[in-house]
């Protein structure tokens, strides 16, 4: 989907909000960063597909393992892009309940329809034990919350990225009102500090706790704070008239050598430095996804138009979240009906043809569950939270009130 830029009233909106360039200058559609999104679910199903070595997955391809394995932190990428886009469309005058009433339209219809075949692929066809608080817990997407959930990925194992995202949106009204308000060098400040404050918490969990419980503490949604905050900056930044020269294939071939580095290094450094790596990953590949999404936004903001830009990738990327929300439960399926594939190459074919289904499969959860479930939903918000603060406010298509919640919801293991 598109994200729609609407120029409140200037009266209403905190002075530091107003961009320095004029709002015809911005883009009303961001058509890449739809289409990033599918690259960024494609990652966290290759992980999964592939597995760790000959442990996990439908079975191992020796042509992209171990840097398969970097897609498990594609979520990364969607947190801070769902901050970006939360803030590049955020709106003074819209009422917080609002707000929260079009990010569960977006996000929960589809989550509950894909748990169905979440439940009989993580516990009926694996023959797992059910513990209903746990599960519950998941279905309200707020299993990361609490220590204790058994197992530790309970329900749809991939929405426990879900479960972060609903703290960022419960915080983000009131988070973006004060962020407006600063200037853009204390976000940054405060952003920076953030990530670091990553890495010494996961440094810390490491060194304190038995792995389960760090496990916890570095799925807990507080921890990811920074992310989104990371996204939120960049967005005023940009809005505000800040640029950074520089075109889309350096930072995706940055990507591409730290991925390659980091792997390098875990098979070759002594293991206090591999740790270290292990602790920075989070905030460098952070860094990372936002240094992509500022190329490809930037392009768009100077009116070029590329492949990113082609109607079949923006569709793609409209069916990301479907895509990642049922991935897991395919292969895993495949895997129970075929088992192991074994370790050669010919994986990848297999992964494309599970790939394919995938797509199918959530082109289906869009066409007849995601879209219909929100537009249905935001047709009976209350006609007292559609006021804006401070007068009406013409009605908001659910294409722009959904861009920023579908954006940020798609995890990884």
């Amino acid at each position: 989907m598109t994200a729609t830029l609407t120029a409140p009233r200037p009266g209403l909106v905190p002075a530091p909000f107003r961009s320095a360039v004029r709002s015809s200058a911005l883009p009303n559609r961001l058509d890449s960063l739809t289409s990033l999104r599918f690259f960024a679910a494609f990652a966290v199903f290759a992980h999964h597909f592939t597995g760790l070595g000959n442990k996990t997955g439908y079975g191992t391809a020796p042509a992209i393992f171990p840097y398969s394995m970097i897609g498990g932190h594609g979520v990364t990428f969607f947190f801070v892009l769902s901050g970006f886009l939360l803030t590049w469309v955020f709106k003074p005058q819209e009422h917080p309940v609002a707000f929260y009433w079009r990010r569960m339209a977006r996000i929960w219809p589809a989550s509950l329809a894909a748990a169905v075949l979440g439940f009989y692929a993580y516990y009926v066809a694996a023959h797992e034990h059910v513990d209903w608080p746990s599960v519950i817990a998941s279905l309200f997407l707020v299993q990361t919350w609490f220590p204790g959930v058994t197992p530790t990925l309970p329900g749809n194992e991939v929405t426990w990225t879900l479960s972060v995202e609903l703290l960022f949106y419960a915080l983000f009204p009131l988070a973006a009102r004060i962020a407006v308000r600063h200037r853009t060098r204390t976000l940054a400040l405060a952003t920076a500090a953030g990530l670091v404050g990553m890495w010494a918490v996961n440094w810390w969990a490491a060194a304190t706790f038995e792995p389960s419980f760090e496990g916890w503490i570095m799925r807990n949604p507080l921890v990811y704070l920074p992310q989104f905050l990371l996204g939120m900056t960049v967005a005023l930044a940009v809005r505000r008239g800040w640029r950074l020269p520089m075109r889309p294939f350096v930072p995706v071939v940055l990507l591409a050598l730290y991925v390659w580095g980091y792997y390098t290094g875990r098979a070759n450094l002594p293991a206090p430095v591999v740790a270290q790596l292990d602790y920075t990953i989070r905030p460098v590949i952070a860094v990372l996804s936002m240094l992509i999404i500022l190329a490809f936004v930037q392009r768009e903001v100077n009116g070029h138009r590329g492949v990113l830009n082609k109607p079949s990738l923006i569709l793609l990327g409209a069916w990301s979240y479907g895509f990642y929300l049922i991935h897991h439960s395919i292969s895993r399926l495949a895997t129970y009906a075929w088992g192991r594939a074994g370790d050669d190459n010919s994986v990848l074919l297999d992964m494309i043809g599970c790939a394919v289904v995938v797509i199918a499969l959530s082109w289906a959860l869009f066409r007849y569950v995601e879209e219909p479930a929100a537009q249905w939903l935001n047709r009976r918000m209350p006609q007292r939270l559609r006021r804006r603060v401070g007068g009406p406010a013409p009605d908001v298509p659910p294409t722009v009130a959904a861009e920023g919640a579908r954006a940020g919801s798609a995890p990884v293991r």
